[in-house]
């Protein structure tokens, strides 16, 4: 069953061409998506010469993503070759591993290069790679002719063009070295620049790139001049009461992170919107100055009315003995 793909997908569109490009062996490289798979490839690369892996072939799978190109691909050997690990995606700035270095430029072709110019090199610890003693490399490189791919059918003897009998690096095998230079060293710059730009989760927001942190870092610091700049004073309800001059010297706040920055700008905007405004003295409630005075009031009526009664009572009393 032919499996159908969208013509008008960047990804699809970009892996046909890929593969017309390469349909084609060379001495040194080969790789054809599988029929039913755009999105998987297999490839055959030969050793570079004057190395542990000269003399040797080696078959891989390289898994593209519906992002390509992207984001990079994934790269697994299927050869026993001592460099890497069998049937494991390797760590290449080229692969998954590394989606920081990979730029959209690259292709299949290019990651083919970078996987002979690579083999050589030192695996150092990184993920997916070998360092097998040369004798015991030497050794993979002669059995690797014998290898046949049971998923796409290819014979290590026949899958790439016979290698001529010339002292001379052919053209690609000298891109494979300058590609794998060039890439090594575009890593290790960016691990060295992301370890010093990176700042601590403590001290500031997440941001997605060292640059926009940088330019954030910046940012507080620039102000206008104190002596000019003015406060806009804001009610609780949101309403316009004024502005409010600043003091001639402020402290420094350089060495405060941005939450305390905004906590005491927060500070500064609660308070009065006039300098004079903290040294009145706000009047009484009237209503109760009122209910205070009228209790008053109604006291010495009551009382005046008392005094009355007992003065009269008195006196008729009084006047009733004589």
């Amino acid at each position: 069953m032919e499996v159908q793909y969208n013509l008008r997908n960047p990804a699809v569109k970009r892996l046909m061409k890929e593969a017309q490009e390469l349909k084609d062996p060379t001495e040194q490289y080969h790789a054809q998506p599988l029929e039913d798979n755009l999105f998987e490839w297999h490839f055959t690369v030969r050793g570079p010469p004057d190395s542990d892996f000269d003399g040797g072939v080696y078959h891989g799978r390289i898994v593209l993503p519906p992002e390509y190109p992207m984001k990079p691909p994934s790269i697994i050997l299927l050869t026993p070759n001592g460099r890497f690990e069998v049937g494991k995606k390797i760590c290449l700035s080229i692969s998954g591993h590394h989606p920081e270095t990979w730029q959209p430029s690259w292709s299949i072709r290019t990651a083919l290069l970078a996987i002979i110019g690579f083999m050589p090199t030192k695996g150092e610890g990184a993920i997916g790679s070998l360092d097998y003693t040369p004798d015991e490399r030497k050794a993979l490189a002669k059995k690797s002719q014998d290898f046949n791919c049971e998923n796409c059918g290819s014979h290590m003897r026949t899958a790439l063009l016979p290698c001529t009998a010339s002292n001379i690096p052919s053209l690609a095998d000298v891109e494979a070295k300058e590609l794998a230079k060039q890439i090594s060293f575009k890593a290790e710059t960016n691990s060295a620049t992301s370890a010093v730009a990176e700042p601590s989760p403590a001290q500031t927001p997440i941001i997605s790139a060292n640059q926009d942190v940088q330019v954030s870092h910046q940012i507080p610091f620039t102000h206008a001049n104190p002596e000019t700049e003015a406060i806009t004073e804001i009610d609780g309800d949101g309403t316009h009461t004024g502005t409010q001059e600043p003091p001639q010297s402020r402290p420094n706040t350089t060495s405060l992170s941005p939450r305390q920055r905004r906590a005491q700008q927060q500070r500064q905007a609660r308070r009065p919107t006039s300098p004079s405004y903290s040294h009145v003295r706000r009047p009484a409630n009237t209503s109760q100055i009122g209910s205070t005075v009228l209790i008053v009031i109604l006291t010495l009526a009551l009382a005046a009315l008392i005094f009355r009664r007992i003065y009269m009572a008195n006196e008729y009393r009084f006047d009733y003995e004589l």
